[in-house]
């Protein structure tokens, strides 16, 4: 799967069993970035099947599926000495050359990525945002028609990172890294069962997969219309956490019904749905 945005092209580089490794190169120069390399072997194929020259590594997060081809890549470049590996600051990121932090922009392909915090799913988690492409590199901190485990960060955290990444265009790319859709889905519509808007994505995005083509990207748009932890004022959805935990909607204190605490409260059921 490849998006082609001005002059870049966007593929998503298949690896273990359901993560996308993003690498974006530009057409004209045949340069590449690549996001978050779990596993270098797939990566350096499709460089070389590309004849494309890595100019540097962006990370999200300090996973293992994230980072850990990192060394091995960097061995395979004969430009690895130079070459940038960009990550948080505030997490273990192997061979990491600049921490990076709210605020902070990164220059890679000519052009430029401002870098957001978005914890929740870790405590340091980032993001790369491009405003002009309208993209953002989310790691696992928002998946399609879902988001990611409370991994280190905290419900207000990961709330308030999912509400950031809500309030973009709605037309902005999310490339998130991990096939998990169609199993969001299935708990999307678990929690919100009359939607249209859920029933026609879920009958879309199985044809995809049943035609072995990935669910990603999605927008900001269609996440907004159908994924359940950005609907968090859906009647029906705060009916299913009602009817789950009434202590998360009301309560003897206005704690009980905090935004972390419905969100937490929804992260939980999805933990523990079969």
């Amino acid at each position: 799967m490849t998006n082609t945005i001005d002059q870049f092209c966007i593929t998503g580089v298949p690896a273990f069993a359901d993560n996308y490794l993003w690498v974006m190169h530009d057409r004209a120069t045949k340069r590449a970035i690549v996001v978050d390399p779990g596993d270098a072997t797939p990566v350096i194929a499709f460089l070389t099947a590309h004849q494309l020259t890595l100019d540097a590594i962006l990370v999200t997060h300090h996973h293992g599926d994230h980072v850990g081809g990192i060394g091995t890549l960097l061995d395979f470049l004969p430009n690895a000495r130079d070459l940038p590996v960009y990550g948080p600051a505030s997490e273990n990121i192997p061979h990491r050359t600049h921490a990076l932090r709210e605020g902070d922009a990164i220059a890679a392909l000519g052009t430029h990525f401002k870098v957001w915090d978005v914890p929740g799913h870790t405590a340091g988690h980032i993001a790369y945002h491009h405003p002009a492409l309208n993209l953002l590199f989310s790691g696992d901190t928002i998946f399609a028609a879902g988001c990611g485990r409370l991994l280190g960060g905290t419900a207000a955290d990961l709330n308030a990172s999912l509400a950031r990444i809500a309030a973009l265009p709605a037309e902005t790319q999310i490339y998130c890294t991990h096939e998990y859709t169609l199993s969001n889905l299935r708990f999307a519509l678990h929690v919100e069962p009359n939607s249209p808007a859920l029933v026609a994505r879920a009958a879309a995005e199985q044809a995809k997969r049943a035609r072995n083509e990935p669910t990603v990207p999605t927008t900001v748009g269609i996440e907004r219309a159908t994924n359940p932890f950005l609907r968090l004022d859906s009647p029906a959805i705060l009916k299913s956490i009602d009817c789950y935990d009434p202590r998360a909607l009301s309560g003897e204190n206005a704690a009980n019904s905090s935004p972390a605490l419905v969100f937490g409260t929804l992260r939980k059921m999805k933990d523990e749905f079969k």
